[in-house]
């Protein structure tokens, strides 16, 4: 018993490690992938206390109060809506037994220990966040030129002289093109499903 609490309170007992691809039925987050919708498990570090189960769409975050504690919160962050950034890999130092991976999902940021013996895993999990935060900024410009566009075209249209009404009805068109424009590039620049980059970098 004592040996719990003192490893509790180091926080040696919520090292992770990462579950192998066989065993993923076996994890509670398993129960809230939407498998239903194609959703599908690509990488998850299991602690005493806490899961992390990366989809193709979304991390899902069961989260403990403590190893000692049955109770566990449920949290959901799908990619398109909290975009990654400030992803980092810390390796071991000389007597440590754990790794940390870092990165932020929105305005939430995250810092997973994991047992060295999985840095090899890690690294490809590293990758794969890597270029979907590539990704996701990449789209972000391009959908912001995007925009910059249409409000460009829209000046340009206010300062043509023209009368009262043909500008009223040109406006209108340009309008509703503008609209079926910028929602067809959202649509375009907005991934939902990285599958393909994690089925290019998770090899475990």
């Amino acid at each position: 018993m004592f040996k719990k609490v003192a490893s509790d309170a180091l926080g040696l007992s919520d090292v992770g490690k990462v579950i192998k691809r066989e065993d993923f039925d076996k994890v509670d987050a398993d129960d809230y992938v939407m498998h239903e919708d194609d959703e599908q498990i690509f990488f998850l570090i299991k602690s005493q206390a806490d899961e992390y189960c990366f989809t193709n769409k979304a991390l899902i975050h069961v989260d403990g109060e403590s190893a000692a504690s049955k109770k566990r919160t449920l949290r959901r962050y799908d990619y398109y809506r909290h975009t990654i950034s400030n992803v980092e890999l810390e390796t071991a130092g000389t007597v440590d037994i754990d790794v940390e991976i870092k990165f932020s999902l929105g305005n939430t940021q995250f810092s997973i220990d994991v047992h060295k013996n999985h840095l090899e895993e890690l690294k490809d999990l590293y990758k794969a966040l890597l270029k979907i935060a590539e990704i996701e900024r990449d789209n972000d410009i391009y959908l912001n030129f995007s925009k910059q566009s249409i409000d460009y075209a829209s000046n340009t249209l206010n300062r043509t002289e023209a009368t009262e009404s043909s500008l009223s009805e040109e406006f209108k068109a340009m309008n509703q093109h503008a609209f079926s424009w910028l929602m067809e590039n959202k649509e375009k620049y907005t991934v939902k499903d990285f599958g393909y980059v994690f089925e290019r970098y998770i090899n475990n």
